[in-house]
């Protein structure tokens, strides 16, 4: 199996079996939605009668428009299904996982009937046997692009299928509130606020089925794209994203413990480190936030770009989109409550992953809920920046290439080399962390900047049309710039690069840069504490270009460790992170 799955849930695998055949068993209901995923249409069957398609009209739009009690309201309906597991009833119209998708069908059909008909809804269908059923279904909502000559299309995604202690029981009470109630209903307001606006590319609202057995909603439905040939410019996937209080279990990168509140902050989680597609989305989604709505926000948000791709031995639905080269990142809580360990030996009292994931307590025995565990204005500000970074991704040009030369002390030269008919772009220089430390306008295809003292620069481009708004920003290049300090060591062609971000969450990415190829027959990163103490040793490969290791030391820690670069036994060069929570 290609799936990050806990291995405490294991002995359930054998309920599931992969076992459609790609090409036969995808449906999607509406053929004219496949047609439009695959942009072969017309894009004045959908034009709006008053096109708003300004970044400022979507942005402010969006911002305004997206409503707490709406979510409120779609989660207490999502609650009301009972049990949403991938394995439950499919025929009852009040209680089932069939039931939930019914009535999100019938809510997408009505946000059309309220923007022109412009939202198409489907399902989409595929075959293979989970928790004993045989046929699973997504539902989709697909908002056609006003410019078909860009047949890329956006994803913005959220799991509705729960789960109790049991991986496919269908008897227990699972309403699933946190995990996922709120990245469904997320999903579903954005589709009814943002389809009131126009955008270049199709975006696709997608509830999907089957994440809590193994992302196999998320899997056929990457499948599929990559079988039709349909093209993906970004994927959002939402996965509890409105729960503010932590557990006494959560999987790392994790909160600071039992009951600590934190309903301001946003993770954000993406493959990869140096020239990673996925982070650079998370950076572009960040700084659109910065940029379009932060003046504007009442409460304003930290938006904290995570090392890892998703939390320790846990994995989401943007997985299977990266996993067929599609750009994709997770938005989720600050914090979670429990780790979803069921099995844990002494007993597990999270919420998540169990019967107890409901929308809060009746702390005066009236039977009426007064306390909650989700925060709809968090989970509406959440909404808010999915939905900004979505539509400004979906509006913005294509991404530029580019060369860049360093020219004298802390100062490069920037040449755009495609993409190059825009009057004006912008110059990202990263250094130390997960995020840019910089961002430029450049005016006209070269310029010349003057960077900060770091001795290597991770430099990337976007283009910025005539209505201000970045295209998604280019590949990474790493570059040594002259700082009059000291220099990038090297030795035998091999350099060990400072660990990104330093000091850093939970987790930290480490780097070792190779010119060209050696022969050697072990070698690691070797961890020690201020003492000396080696407390972790990682196999690292020593091939050309960039080689990453990520490591995890989890929440809590502090202060200033060693790592080394061990070759065949001996020690290579070493620096020094900080451990900072």
């Amino acid at each position: 199996m290609k799936k990050n799955i806990l291995l405490f849930f294991s002995f359930s695998l054998f309920l599931i079996v992969k076992s459609y055949s790609q090409g036969t068993a995808f449906l999607v209901t509406d053929p004219i939605v496949e047609q439009v995923m695959l942009g072969n249409y017309d894009p004045l069957t959908y034009s709006a009668t008053v096109v708003l398609n300004h970044p400022d009209s979507i942005s402010q739009g969006i911002l305004q428009r997206v409503n707490a009690d709406s979510l409120k309201s779609n989660i207490l309906k999502l609650a009301s299904f009972q049990n949403r597991n991938t394995g439950s009833d499919t025929l009852s119209a009040t209680r089932g996982f069939g039931a939930a998708r019914n009535w999100v069908y019938s809510q997408f059909q009505q946000y059309s009937l309220q923007n022109e008909n412009r939202l198409l809804p489907a399902f989409f269908q595929f075959d293979q046997v989970i928790c004993n059923i045989n046929r699973h279904k997504n539902i989709i909502a697909v908002l056609p692009g006003i410019d078909s000559t860009d047949k890329r299309i956006i994803i913005i995604e959220g799991h509705m299928d729960s789960r109790c202690e049991v991986l496919c029981d269908t008897a227990c009470v699972a309403q699933g509130v946190e995990d996922n109630a709120t990245g469904t209903a997320l999903v579903m307001e954005l589709a009814r606020v943002m389809s009131k606006y126009s955008y270049n590319h199709t975006i696709v609202f997608m509830i999907t089925t089957s994440e809590e057995q193994g992302l196999f909603g998320a899997e056929a439905f990457a499948d599929y794209v990559t079988l039709k040939g349909i093209q993906i410019k970004a994927v959002q996937n939402n996965d509890v994203i409105g729960g503010i209080i932590c557990g006494n279990t959560s999987s790392a990168p994790s909160c600071p413990g039992l009951n600590d509140i934190d309903s301001t902050q946003v993770r954000l989680f993406s493959s990869g480190g140096f020239n990673s597609k996925h982070k650079q989305y998370a950076r572009f989604s960040k700084l659109e936030y910065k940029e379009e709505l932060l003046p504007y926000v009442s409460v304003p948000m930290t938006v904290s770009i995570m090392s890892a791709e998703d939390r320790t031995g846990r994995g989401g639905d943007h997985i299977p989109f990266r996993q067929h080269n599609y750009t994709a990142l997770r938005y989720t809580s600050a914090n979670e409550h429990g780790n979803a360990d069921v099995t844990a030996v002494g007993g597990y009292f999270d919420r998540q992953h169990s019967t107890r994931d409901t929308l809060g307590a009746d702390t005066n025995g009236d039977m009426v809920v007064d306390s909650f565990f989700v925060d709809f204005n968090y989970l509406s500000r959440n909404a808010v920046i999915n939905g900004n970074a979505a539509g400004m991704a979906a509006i913005g040009p294509k991404s530029p290439d580019f060369t860049v030369v360093a020219i004298g002390l802390n100062t490069v030269e920037v040449t755009i080399a495609a993409e190059t008919g825009y009057a004006y772009y912008r110059f990202a220089d990263r250094t130390s962390t997960n995020d840019w430390d910089s961002v430029y306008t450049m005016t006209g295809i070269v310029d010349t900047f003057i960077v900060g003292t770091a001795a290597t620069h991770y430099l990337s481009v976007a283009a910025i049309d005539t209505n201000g708004i970045e295209s998604l920003f280019s590949k990474e290049i790493l570059i040594s710039v002259p700082n009059g300090i000291n220099e990038l060591k090297k030795e035998e062609g091999i350099s060990l690069m400072q660990n990104k971000p330093n000091p850093f969450d939970e987790s930290t990415i480490i780097s070792v840069y190779v010119d060209k190829g050696k022969k050697y027959k072990e070698a690691c990163i070797s961890i020690t504490d201020s003492r000396g103490k080696e407390i972790k040793r990682m196999p690292v490969e020593l091939v050309q270009g960039m080689n990453e290791v990520i490591y995890e030391h989890g929440y809590g820690a502090s202060g200033i460790f060693t790592y080394t670069l061990m070759i065949d036994g001996k020690a290579v060069e070493s620096r020094k992170m900080i451990f900072a929570n």
